[in-house]
């Protein structure tokens, strides 16, 4: 004997089929790909400098990593910075890097080999120019290096595309009008006021190159500010400076040194990177890793605290990899 439903049970019926298709969509949206057997093998990623932020930042993300995909081996390889990065990538010394945006557009333009193979996979977070003199210096402007001894960044680093271009912006050739050296991160706090008046650091803040000094002694050394009118003068040089953008450090960021002051500077995005040919199931892994260990990587590199799923999705000038976009499209709202 066959039951005819009313208008009232039909509605129930109804709306307990919809309700078991979104608890069913939920659980295969929860099960992929995490469900999956986590990827395996041995990647090469590509940081930086030990005593800088991207070298910092891999080594951390590199445990969470290990979490998530345990069969797969990391090998943290040390780099000169962005610049030697982009071109690992590229060329397939590395499988990953981190690297700022201006340098991913300088290699572009230059069609570097394997540019095209270029692919993003996650925005990070922003590096902050940073200008740095004893606490005595009479260098207040960027004006003020001329004839000086400054340190301009390891060759192929990131510091030292940005420092010429400064450099240039203010009116100083920096090849002739200073004295440059190739100190970096690791040997220019050191050197300063022993054989350097300045050198140029770019890096998340804060980098334990400077906030341990800082901690050690209120009077370690001084910023010099690099205010909005330069940036507007760098952006007149084109290509890839269009991605500097005028901002303030925080007053936060050394607070022994900077005394509840921010200072004036310039900011580039960092980009997590690979290449075209990458897997896309392990770039979808990674991509999620990357995300889910912000707050974890945040309490170390504070700068990465910023690193955020709304943002991450921008990595002008390079095109998403195929599998980080199967990851944002997983966590669409």
């Amino acid at each position: 004997m066959s039951r005819t439903l009313t208008p009232v049970g039909r509605r129930r019926a109804l709306q307990g089929g919809a309700a078991s298709l979104v608890v069913l969509g939920l659980l295969m949206w929860w099960l992929r790909p995490w469900a999956e057997e986590p990827p395996s093998g041995t990647i090469t990623f590509s940081t930086g400098t030990r005593a800088g932020v991207y070298h910092e930042y891999g080594r951390l993300l590199s445990g969470e990593i290990d979490k998530d995909m345990p069969d797969l081996k990391v090998r943290l390889q040390p780099s000169a910075g962005s610049q030697e990065n982009v071109s690992d990538v590229a060329t397939g010394d590395a499988d990953f890097a981190i690297a700022a945006a201006d340098a991913v557009a300088t290699y572009a333009r230059g069609n570097g080999e394997g540019a095209d193979r270029l692919r993003g996979v996650a925005r990070l977070y922003d590096d902050y120019v940073q200008l740095v003199v004893p606490p005595d210096s009479d260098i207040r402007s960027v004006a003020d290096l001329r004839g000086k001894r400054v340190a301009i960044g390891l060759p192929d680093s990131g510091v030292r595309l940005i420092a010429n271009r400064v450099l240039r912006a203010a009116g100083i050739d920096p090849e002739k009008d200073i004295q440059p050296s190739s100190d970096g991160i690791n040997t220019g706090p050191k050197r300063l006021g022993h054989g350097l008046d300045a050198f140029f650091w770019s890096g998340g803040l804060p980098t334990d190159g400077l906030s341990e000094p800082a901690k050690k002694s209120a009077s370690a050394f001084r910023f010099v500010p690099i205010d909005a009118t330069l940036v507007a003068k760098l952006h007149d040089q084109g290509g890839a400076t269009r991605f500097y953008r005028a901002t303030q450090m925080p007053e936060s960021a050394y607070p022994t040194i900077q005394r509840g002051k921010a200072v004036p500077t310039l900011a580039v995005s960092n980009l997590l990177i690979t290449r075209s040919d990458m897997d896309p199931r392990l770039t979808e892994w990674m991509t999620r890793t990357v995300l889910d260990s912000r707050d974890l990587i945040g309490a170390t590199v504070h700068s990465a605290q910023l690193v955020d799923v709304r943002t991450a999705i921008y990595t002008d000038p390079l095109k998403l990899h195929v599998g980080a976009q199967r990851y944002y499209q997983s966590v669409k709202p």
